[in-house]
């Protein structure tokens, strides 16, 4: 187990520090009762204590982690911690140091940075304490474990779906953040599938730009940047994630195109399944949430209390080659929304929503 800090009573400042970041928009307020909770009983009832550094709570995808996570250590006789930073490196690194201090057993990390992350994991070591990077590679750091999907994979079922539907013509890459490893990873993965087909000549990648933060509004200006410089003369659209593909999509409804031209996603948000099934967009890669948290508490509990932490592959991350868990992702299409309902991810009646209720599917 590794080396912790103890705290006794719930002391005033805590209360107030809580308070006061919540009002700020950077803790969540799930994350301000655990650092009250976990102050109030600290590691001196014995019970292991998991720190979690998220980039962001503002997207559903990650709220979605934090609630299984949680829910999953719980049931393992656990606590956890959580702290959000919405996306800025610096706020992520002082949260990260600020639960080190709290004496948490091993910290999980979401990073927003895949280099600026790096001294969380040599501060966490200094007081002996395991780093996991969790979906997120960190960078040039001696990182203990890493648990994600396999995102080259990810960024080639993206890719193969568009060109299936697109085989010639001019394609679009709509990335996501370039300070995400990920994102670089996706676009690997979407590049190992087109541009074998543009050096044959059967299509033309005519625009490929990341979108900063993954925010929608930066995939909007870059699909219109893309759609300008080429005359609308575009056949598909690879989107490295469900918001890049929401502001693809808002860029290609301005020019009366959308549904017209196939465009890939990720994460399976509930707007992207309902473009999908309107027929706005063409695909989503769903990750099994449920499967990532749930293995990743259970790497945290067993590295907490000294076991052996199964990971059969490794991934280089620049200094080291780190242990990794890499799960399988599913491509979602109109024809097997089922799966994400059948999941629990997302219920009939919202995916669905929009559309008249005599052409659902049978529940």
């Amino acid at each position: 187990m590794g080396k912790r800090s103890h705290f006794i009573g719930l002391s005033l400042a805590a209360v107030l520090l809580a308070s006061s970041l919540a009002g700020c928009g950077i803790v969540s307020n799930s994350a301000a009762e655990n650092n009250a909770q976990g102050t109030a009983k600290g590691a001196d009832d014995g019970k292991i204590v998991i720190g979690m550094s998220l980039d962001t709570l503002k997207e559903e995808r990650w709220q979605k982690d934090r609630d299984i996570f949680k829910a999953k250590v719980e049931e393992l006789g656990g606590e956890v911690k959580v702290l959000a930073a919405n996306g800025d490196d610096a706020t992520q690194l002082s949260q990260a140091e600020q639960l080190i201090s709290q004496g948490v057993d091993v910290l999980v990390v979401v990073a927003h940075n895949a280099e600026a992350t790096a001294p969380i994991v040599e501060k966490a070591h200094k007081e002996g304490i395991k780093v996991i990077a969790y979906d997120r590679m960190i960078n040039n750091a001696e990182v203990d474990y890493y648990i994600s999907f396999d995102n080259v994979r990810v960024g080639e079922l993206q890719a193969q779906a568009v060109v299936d539907q697109a085989p010639n013509g001019n394609i679009v890459y709509i990335g996501g953040a370039d300070t995400d490893n990920n994102a670089h990873m996706f676009k690997e993965g979407a590049m190992n599938v087109l541009k074998p087909l543009e050096e044959k000549g059967d299509i033309k990648i005519v625009y490929d730009q990341f979108s900063k933060d993954w925010k929608p509004e930066e995939a909007l200006k870059n699909m219109e940047n893309a759609l300008t410089a080429n005359g609308n003369d575009i056949q598909g659209v690879v989107a490295a994630n469900d918001g890049t593909a929401g502001g693809s999509i808002q860029a290609l409804n301005a020019q009366g195109m959308a549904g017209k031209i196939p465009v890939s996603g990720q994460d399976a948000d509930l707007a992207a399944v309902q473009r999908i099934a309107e027929g706005t967009q063409l695909m989503t890669v769903y990750k099994p949430i449920k499967l990532i948290a749930h293995t990743a508490a259970e790497m945290a509990m067993a590295a907490a209390k000294g076991e052996e932490v199964k990971a059969d592959k490794t991934v280089n991350n620049g200094k080291i080659d780190v242990p990794s868990v890499l799960l399988d992702p599913i491509p979602v299409n109109k024809d097997n929304l089922n799966v994400l309902i059948e999941d629990g991810f997302h219920k009939l009646e919202d995916i669905y929503k929009n559309i008249p209720k005599d052409q659902w599917p049978n529940p």
